[in-house]
């Protein structure tokens, strides 16, 4: 289903089922010795989505150990985003010479936890967000939004290795076409020697899930 939302110089993988630990690099294993269960299935089981979406690549198995803020540390000249919600894990890589970032996200298709909302909408955004629900019900835009600022996220800290809050971008939705893109309110990175002022992406609702993606060209501002 990821890969409905990404250009084809991206190789993606996903999975329903969760992995068995005995997949993992021994310095990934030693991370999650005192996690619970859930938090060992996730790691492990985006991992070895990680690793088959490399082999598509080329890239030898290697680990994939949490960076700066947790973010993945890839492979030198490789770009990507991994994600992980109740019933589905994915990533999605590229060589660092085709792309300039990816950010990926999935999350449950259900409305936001109480309170949530108040953390991640900016003033317009609840106004486009009750258009939307009148428009087009059925869906948990509210939901779509926290997933679309999470990949937002993912793909500007590689770029920046800075923070970016919720309330530092301002998302609006092309329900139509399943695309969104994301006004950056605070100075954004630069790829090719431009600054990059918002990010595009797309979206989908399938199967209890919404997925939402965004992706850097290599040289694009």
């Amino acid at each position: 289903m990821i890969s409905s939302l990404l250009p084809d110089w991206v190789a993606t993988c996903e999975a329903y089922h969760d992995a068995s630990e005995d997949a993992l690099f021994p310095a990934e294993r030693d991370i999650i010795t005192r996690a619970v269960q859930k938090r060992r299935s996730e790691f492990t089981t985006v991992r070895v989505c990680a690793r088959a979406a490399l082999a598509q690549l080329g890239i030898a198995p290697a680990p994939i150990l949490p960076g700066l803020r947790g973010a993945p540390g890839w492979p030198d000249g490789v770009i990507g985003s991994m994600t992980h919600c109740d019933g589905y894990r994915a990533a999605a890589v590229a060589l660092g010479s085709s792309g300039a970032g990816i950010g990926i996200d999935a999350e449950p298709h259900g409305p936001l936890p109480d309170g949530v909302i108040r953390l991640v909408a900016r003033p317009e955004e609840y106004e486009r967000l009750d258009a939307l629900a009148t428009g087009h019900p059925g869906v948990h835009w509210d939901r779509l939004l926290f997933s679309m600022k999470e990949s937002v996220y993912k793909a500007w800290f590689p770029l920046t290795g800075r923070w970016l809050d919720f309330q530092e971008a301002s998302i609006t939705m092309r329900p139509e076409y399943g695309t969104f893109s994301a006004e950056l309110l605070v100075p954004g990175p630069t790829v090719g020697g431009s600054e990059i002022t918002a990010f595009q992406g797309r979206f989908v609702v399938s199967d209890g899930l919404v997925l939402s993606a965004i992706t850097v060209g290599a040289g694009m501002g």
